[in-house]
């Protein structure tokens, strides 16, 4: 069990990590793309938002997986296996990135304007902008809603039961299957997400009073 929980651990930060990077992509999209970049993220964080994350997880699976090995094999290569890590990473990131660009969107929003063409006056380009300014401002609004996304992620990883992949609920299932200690073993793995939930929260907390460290608070 505890190396199914090291499994979860490692897949819920691999999604939330390119979850954030999508999610940076996407907010930068949506607030400065063209029409046509704005409507297809539009799309997806609609489709994303709206449709239960299992059939999500399935469709992006099973479909992502024949379309990439149909791709290969009209180019005359040879069909692929995807590795269980590397498939749950892709597919949670997926559904987390729909929920960071919203996130971060929100959060680029409540920076100051005034700030942004603070750093413009003084010659700074959109990148260093980005980086100098913006990204620093927007940290303090955009933790609580990023701390819970990792919860989330972190979750998430139960659902991935369904495609096989050894990780705390298909380990936790697969014991009790063989043992007929259900009550055991469930509440077990329940005692480790929760433990996990604890010092994620804690860990968070410490994040969020070092962003707003020096901010007034109202």
């Amino acid at each position: 069990m505890l190396v199914g929980l090291m499994r979860s651990l490692t897949i819920a930060f691999g999604a939330f990590a390119l979850g954030l990077v999508i999610g940076v992509a996407g907010a930068l999209g949506k607030l400065g793309g063209g029409g046509a970049t704005r409507q297809a993220l539009d799309l997806y964080t609609t489709i994303v938002r709206s449709v239960p994350e299992l059939v999500l997880i399935l469709i992006v699976y099973f479909a992502g997986a024949d379309l990439i090995n149909g791709v290969l094999t009209a180019f005359g290569q040879e069909k692929i296996d995807f590795n269980g890590a590397v498939a749950g990473i892709v597919v949670l990131a997926v559904v987390q990135g729909a929920y960071s660009t919203e996130v971060i969107r929100g959060a680029i929003l409540s920076v100051p304007y005034g700030q942004i063409e603070a750093a413009h006056a003084y010659g700074m380009s959109p990148w260093l902008t980005l980086r100098r300014v913006t990204l620093p401002a927007l940290l303090p609004f955009a933790l609580p809603g990023l701390s819970n996304l990792w919860l989330i992620a972190m979750k998430d990883t139960a659902l991935l039961a369904v495609l096989g992949f050894g990780e705390l609920t298909q380990v936790t299932r697969q014991a009790a299957g063989t043992t007929k200690a259900y009550f055991t073993f469930f509440i077990a793995a329940g005692g480790m997400y929760l433990l996990a939930t604890m010092l994620s929260n804690l860990l968070s907390r410490r994040l969020e009073a070092w962003a707003t460290k020096g901010v007034a608070h109202v």
